[in-house]
């Protein structure tokens, strides 16, 4: 077996069911789990009715690269989104099935292990996306972690790496809305990150799927293709970016995403993916269409997310400080005191589920900088919501008596 299987770690999830095992919950309480950043919303109907009118393909193998119509409906959807002049959706698109597994998968299609004597660096914000560390030690990379700090705005730290470290980095992954802080680069931040890029000759992976949840309509979050374009870089130059439909429109279940920028990076990541075996479902892809071609269910999503923001943020304020994200639907919770402590006792008392910081970053550079913190994933129903957000304050002022 591959060596490397070896290092990975337990998924979070995995960590919290060993750390509540042994645990009672207060049965007086109905649980809510807040922990999974699983939406649940209603899928729109829509994109079931198009699933269902399309079952006729499954008697068809799907091609790799997605039908035209999926390519185009995804390239219209990016000039829209993202105020682009021109993406090829021949060359500059690719679906997937989820950005999960095209993040993982995009590693081992990336990094080249010959390139040189020294063991090649995919470097990944901390905290991060658990899927980011475990594609690099099985692409035979090493994992290199950015601290993102309370006190740093969490930015990431790029003075971390030394001249000669930037050498060896071949990937950097990035998560712009952060999972879990919910900060969202800067033009100034792309700016720097594709400099280095240039630089040091490394690829940038991007992970969007965030990016339809925010507060304001009227200001969306900034993207990395659209950051290119308005630093002159049209052809989308050592960029791919990464995004889905699970958040965006409620379909986690159907696994469907896209890969899209550099075309001579998504043309090697294509002929990998023949190779994978991955090409997505007929009817999926049909669904897909739909799905990136309406928006009315978008904000509509969105409208029920401010909504939660704007009733949990009040009351947990009664007792700490907290920030809503600049997007995306985690509240990235400081806690009076081990994060592990806390997660415990909330379940335990309250039957509330939350997911420890810790769980989601690494020790490096003499901190784990998920230490002390918990993800809370504003999910579940408003009802839920508010009621889970009562219970984390009551617990909060309880452990302050």
């Amino acid at each position: 077996m591959n060596s490397d299987l070896d290092r990975l770690q337990p998924y979070p999830f995995q960590k919290l069911r060993s750390l509540f095992q042994g645990i009672t919950p207060n049965s007086a309480l109905a649980p809510v789990s807040l922990s999974i950043g699983e939406p649940k919303h209603p899928t729109p109907a829509f994109i079931r009715d198009s699933l269902n009118r399309h079952l006729d393909g499954l008697a068809h193998y799907p091609t790799t690269n997605g039908a035209p119509a999926l390519r185009e409906a995804i390239a219209d959807w990016l000039k829209r989104r993202y105020g682009l002049t021109t993406v090829d959706p021949r060359t500059q698109v690719l679906p997937v099935n989820g950005s999960r597994e095209a993040l993982f998968a995009f590693a081992q299609a990336v990094v080249d292990r010959h390139a040189n004597s020294e063991k090649p660096l995919v470097v990944s914000p901390n905290p991060f996306y658990q899927i980011y560390e475990g594609a690099a030690w099985l692409a035979g990379a090493e994992p290199f972690y950015l601290n993102t700090l309370a006190k740093n705005h969490y930015t990431a730290d790029t003075s971390a790496l030394t001249t000669a470290q930037w050498r060896r980095v071949q990937l950097i992954y990035v998560c712009s809305p952060s999972n879990p802080t919910g900060r969202v680069m800067t033009l100034d931040d792309w700016r720097q990150l594709f400099e280095r890029a240039d630089r040091f000759n490394f690829i940038i992976a991007a992970d969007e799927c965030y990016s339809e949840i925010y507060p304001d309509e009227k200001q969306p979050p900034l993207g990395a293709l659209q950051a290119a374009a308005q630093l002159g870089r049209t052809g989308f130059e050592r960029l791919v970016v990464f995004n889905s439909l699970s958040k965006r429109s409620n379909v986690p279940g159907m696994r469907s995403g896209f890969a899209a920028g550099d075309a001579t990076v998504i043309e090697k990541f294509l002929l990998y993916r023949t190779y994978h075996g991955c090409a997505m479902n007929p009817a999926v892809q049909a669904a897909s269409a739909a799905a990136w071609a309406e928006e009315a269910h978008v904000r509509e999503n969105r409208r029920l997310y401010r909504q939660k923001f704007a009733a949990v943020v009040p009351l947990l304020r009664e007792v700490t400080t907290v920030r809503p994200p600049d997007a995306g639907f985690y509240l990235w919770l400081q806690t009076p005191g081990s994060d592990t402590d806390f997660a415990q006792g909330l379940y335990r008392d309250y039957n509330v589920t939350v997911l420890p910081g810790a769980y989601l970053a690494r020790d490096a550079h003499g901190v784990n900088p998920g230490n002390g913190f918990v993800r809370i994933a504003l999910v579940a129903e408003m009802e839920e919501c508010l009621d889970s957000a009562r219970r984390i304050r009551d617990f909060i002022q309880a452990s302050h008596r």
